[in-house]
């Protein structure tokens, strides 16, 4: 079968809800040794069709940096809200849980690590560096079709692929993408998946082949 039939499938055995589902992929490897971080997967995967979902993109910058991403950045904040922020770890947890990725002017990093960093850093939310003359729109819309995996030390994790509302074929160049992107940090590549799986969020999940791509 091809990925868009197994794709097909997975959306049959979803049954109607009262949300949109999205899809996800759970990748069990094998042969691999992820005690040692060296062989652990963390990678951001552009996806090519989307994430069929809003993401939010949060920038720290100066006024001119946040002035040219006004349009492209869903959170603007300026080196002035670092210790509001530091002082209000609650309330910035919140900010830092609806926000899926982080950009930041690289001069305010060293701050950011320091005042911030306890919040961000145990959500794989630390703020990717922007030099100060750089105008980052572009990479946020990136960023914006962009999916973060990490398997850390567990040989299974999830990544999201799309969402139900989708087509099936934009689902698939998204499946194929992810997959490709993973077995290039394998040292066996494919020889390293024990097996995948494709599945809505409450729906039975299908077992994608090696041959199925």
């Amino acid at each position: 079968m091809s990925i868009e039939e197994k794709v097909k499938q997975a959306l049959k055995e979803s049954k109607e809800r009262k949300f949109t589902e999205s899809l996800d992929l759970s990748v069990n490897l094998k042969g691999v040794d992820l005690s040692n971080p060296k062989n652990r997967i963390n990678d951001e995967i552009s996806l090519p069709k989307g994430r069929g979902k809003e993401i939010k993109v949060a920038l720290f910058g100066s006024e001119e940096m946040r002035g040219k991403v006004k349009d492209t950045a869903d959170y603007v904040f300026g080196a002035e809200d670092l210790s509001k922020f530091a002082e209000d770890k609650k309330g910035f947890k919140k900010i830092v849980n609806q926000a899926d990725f982080f950009l930041a002017e690289a001069n305010l990093m060293t701050t950011i690590g320091r005042s911030l960093g306890q919040v961000l850093g145990p959500r794989g939310k630390i703020p990717r560096a922007v030099p100060p003359s750089q105008d980052p729109s572009s990479l946020i819309v990136s960023l914006k079709k962009t999916v973060r995996v990490r398997s850390r030390d567990k040989r299974t994790f999830h990544v999201p692929v799309g969402m139900k509302t989708m087509p099936e074929k934009d689902i698939a160049d998204n499946v194929r993408e992810v997959i490709k992107r993973i077995t290039a940090h394998l040292e066996k590549g494919y020889g390293n998946i024990d097996s995948i799986y494709i599945k809505t969020t409450m729906g039975k999940a299908v077992k994608i082949d090696e041959g199925d791509l």
